[in-house]
């Protein structure tokens, strides 16, 4: 768990606070993050670094090669040169009460990311929403988005990703 934050912050958010540098896709070699890492008193083994992208529950991390890199949640600029993807009819968002004034009004914006995150189903969803609090479904609709013209990406570890998600493809919960 320690290793998956660790990578989280640096891999998506940081790299710069250890020193390190993402390629225009988002990718750094294994030797240079272990290095920068340890060099920052944060040691960790290529076996514990592979035990991490194995078993995270959600496979947030892809090595290729002698390269690792996130597969999604980046606030630094990069650009996971995902394919485009038709995506099923209906995505799910998860959020807490508390946003759904601003998302009724404005629909779901990536804030500080680079996109909207949307789950493939309910249960994950779920999941999300609830890191922040009582979690609250949003279904989306994502077929018709698509057929009005809404570009969709998916992820390697299977979240859909699009620029936003405007107030009429919602179904929300009442006021």
């Amino acid at each position: 768990m320690r290793v998956s934050k660790y990578l989280s912050k640096h891999l998506r958010h940081q790299p710069d606070r250890i020193g390190i540098t993402l390629d225009e896709n988002g990718w750094v070699e294994i030797d240079e993050l272990m290095r920068a890492a340890a060099e920052h008193g944060f040691r960790f083994t290529r076996a514990e670094l592979d035990h991490v992208v194995a078993v995270n529950d959600k496979r947030r991390f892809t090595i290729e090669g002698s390269r690792i890199r996130a597969n999604q949640g980046h606030t630094v600029e990069v650009d996971l040169d995902l394919p485009t993807a038709e995506p099923p009819e209906y995505l799910y968002h998860g959020t807490v009460a508390r946003s759904l004034d601003a998302i009724r009004a404005e629909g779901l914006r990536p804030m500080k990311r680079h996109h909207v995150h949307l789950s493939p189903d309910r249960e994950t969803a779920t999941r999300v929403g609830a890191r922040r609090g009582r979690p609250v479904v949003l279904s989306v609709q994502a077929g018709a988005m698509h057929r009005a013209g809404h570009v969709f990406h998916v992820s390697a570890n299977g979240v859909w990703l699009c620029d936003e998600v405007p107030p009429q493809f919602l179904s929300l919960p009442d006021a």
